[in-house]
């Protein structure tokens, strides 16, 4: 059956083609993690002198196979490869995997704009198209020198910086009151299924594929551009614009989400009122405190696990993935019960948002000390991290959705708000590891996830008492949709139908505040 049939579900083709693009962003971003393991050359750890003093705060290393040499990452690399590595330390390292994300800030209310006012096909899609481009260009650039790479991380960050407020577009398109959770959750799943496939692909591209590190981005890149070609031939703005929608689902999405073409005559947006509101300013808070801690994770565990726990680079790859398969599963799960929580009238959106962030933010971090406290143990070390990771998809039906709650219509500028301003704590994260890593042990390592944990509780605790799932009173509700109550008023004058919307949305928002 051809996904441009008209039997075919055309927001679910825009779900799946989101979330491989989701897919490709991810891996793009988090395959320098593992594959910098490779590129850079290993602390040597030696058992007299000096450092025999530190040599307890380093977990033991593994036996050497039975091919006569060890398993580990720090010794035994054959002497070609080690001078063919980058001698880069854990500071330097830290800045190339923060630029990223200081490009990735920048063009996040740039794309949250353009896809409200041009649609979020062509945002989206340029922008993976760009960091495609520049991924494949990482080998070389990489031999310049750790400046170049730096900028070239950044310019990437600049291209995925549109994708999230591009999808937060489409889904408003897209995505009917009642599948809002199940497709959203679809979509956001591909940031799982984009580190699990960086971590593993790439330890078993390295390992067995001949050339090495540099295969990793090449084959990520060209995956990624295969994409831009099919998202561009399958995807639509709107239900409206599509050519192959049958007109079941066509009418169907109009009733459920009204005028399929009302982003076209938004008001300006009311940035005194989304600046003021305490509701979004809990959301920019706890998912400032979710980034702290899920870039912690993609940028380091992979190095946590190399350095300090000595893992070979194939089972760095599968291990490294282990954690995200969980946040996968669990983020679907978790979303499936929210809609029905929420469809049963059995918890208000607002109590089933608390409460996934509350455990979605507290949980990881909670895992991660635990990892810390279990030292050497390689398999107790990585259950804990799987545990930690696994509560975290309760994050995806709750606080990634949470902008289209509180403002249907201007979701993607809030979605750049919320990712752009949480993101500045994934500028900081890379960068705080290395400054606190120089020699890679143990308690160092300890002190990061003492941080992680403390910074991910604490925002909890905000968005607990500040958060909302309620539409907030400066939305425009009508020209978004009418809920069934609504839709019985349309034989009323204009002006009483936007007062009886108007007096709704401004109930919904004192409740939001209780």
């Amino acid at each position: 059956m051809k996904l441009n049939s008209r039997h075919v579900s055309q927001r679910w083709v825009m779900a799946v083609m989101g979330m491989l693009g989701v897919t490709m962003a991810y891996v793009m971003r988090a395959c320098l993690g593992i594959t910098l393991t490779q590129m850079v050359r290993p602390v040597v750890v030696v058992e007299s002198g000096v450092t025999s003093q530190v040599h307890h705060d380093y977990c033991p290393m593994p036996q050497s196979s039975s091919r006569g040499h060890s398993k580990s990452n720090r010794t035994n690399i054959a002497e070609d490869e080690f001078r063919n590595r980058f001698d880069w330390d854990e500071k330097t390292q830290g800045e190339i995997l923060s630029a990223f994300y200081y490009g990735y800030i920048i063009t996040h209310l740039p794309g949250g704009i353009l896809s409200q006012r041009f649609g979020g096909k062509h945002t989206m899609g340029f922008g993976i198209l760009s960091t495609a481009i520049f991924t494949l260009l990482t080998p070389y650039v990489s031999y310049m020198g750790s400046r170049p790479l730096t900028i070239l991380r950044f310019v990437e960050g600049l291209g995925e910086g549109t994708t999230f407020p591009a999808l937060c577009t489409l889904l408003a398109q897209w995505a009917p009151p009642e599948e809002k959770g199940k497709l959203s959750t679809l979509v956001f799943a591909g940031v799982q299924i984009g580190n699990i496939f960086s971590n593993f692909l790439s330890g078993f591209i390295i390992q067995y594929i001949p050339g090495g590190w540099p295969n990793v981005f090449y084959f990520f890149g060209v995956t990624s551009l295969i994409w831009f070609v099919l998202w561009c031939l399958l995807v639509y703005n709107d239900p409206n614009s599509h050519p192959f929608i049958s007109d079941v689902e066509r009418d169907y999405l109009k009733q459920s989400i009204g005028s399929l073409e009302r982003k076209k005559d938004l008001p300006p947006t009311p940035w005194l009122s989304i600046l003021t509101s305490w509701p979004v300013w809990a959301l920019i808070i706890v998912e400032a405190g979710h980034d702290w801690g899920g870039f912690t994770i993609v940028s380091d565990l992979p190095k946590y696990m190399s350095d300090v726990l000595h893992f070979s680079i194939t089972e760095n790859g599968l291990l490294s993935s282990i954690p995200y398969i969980a946040q996968w599963v669990t983020s679907i799960l978790a979303s499936i019960l929210a809609d029905r929580l929420i469809s049963r009238q059995i918890m208000t959106v607002t109590a089933v948002r608390k409460s996934y962030a509350i455990i979605g933010t507290v949980g990881p971090g909670m895992g991660v000390m635990c990892a810390s406290f279990v030292g050497c143990d390689k398999m107790i070390a990585t259950l804990c991290f799987t545990l930690g990771m696994a509560l975290m998809g309760f994050c995806y039906p709750s606080i990634r959705i949470n902008s289209l709650d509180l403002s249907p219509n201007y979701a993607p500028t809030i979605m750049a708000l919320v990712n752009g301003i949480g993101c500045l704590s994934g500028m900081a994260t890379p960068y705080v590891a290395g400054i606190l890593t120089p020699n890679r042990t143990v308690l160092e390592w300890r002190l990061v996830f003492w941080i992680m944990m403390i910074v991910m509780t604490a925002s909890s605790v905000v968005y607990g008492l500040f958060g909302s799932g309620e539409l907030q009173p400066w939305d425009d509700l009508e020209q978004y949709y009418l809920k069934e109550k609504e839709k019985a008023k349309r034989g009323l004058p204009m002006d009483e139908r936007l007062s009886i919307v108007h007096s709704k949305s401004i109930e919904d928002g004192r409740q939001s505040n209780n």
